[in-house]
């Protein structure tokens, strides 16, 4: 059985591109850390769409954190150090790495990326697309 895909239809003109960030977005699945949350806020003055994206990254530094975007996927990296000068007696925290990724839309940009109280907040704007209608001539096509 063939897998159905949206560049598969003759209605769909171009959306190899979609089809591969669907791809992408399914195979980025991890184990669930850092555990995030992904809200909707009040529309800005202007009236564009505001998201935010939350992520609880306890006992990480803004120097330990990297926040990216890379080919329209907005990556988080987490990385902490292991410190040797340090004796356990129980050790229930660890020094863990991460990496969260997130599939932008074309209009999505990033406004803004705050550290506090442990958690990571990540703002986005969506960008109100432009109207337009463009008249297309209908000439001879002398090319065979």
């Amino acid at each position: 059985m063939s897998r159905l895909s949206l560049s598969s239809h003759p209605m769909f003109l171009g959306f190899e591109e979609i089809e591969r960030l669907l791809d992408r977005a399914g195979k980025s699945g991890s184990d669930g850390y850092p555990p995030y949350n992904i809200e909707r806020l009040r529309a800005g003055d202007d009236g564009t769409d505001r998201l935010r994206i939350t992520l609880a990254v306890a006992g990480f530094t803004e120097d330990q954190l990297e926040v990216t975007v890379e080919n329209r996927q907005l990556v988080i990296r987490g990385r902490q150090t292991e410190e040797d000068d340090r004796e356990y007696l129980h050790r229930g925290i660890a020094a863990r790495q991460f990496q969260r990724s997130f599939v932008l839309a074309a209009d999505i940009e990033i406004d803004a990326a705050t550290l506090e109280n442990g958690l990571l907040a990540i703002d986005l704007v969506r960008q109100p697309p432009e109207e337009s209608v463009q008249r297309i001539s209908i000439g001879r096509n002398t090319k065979v």
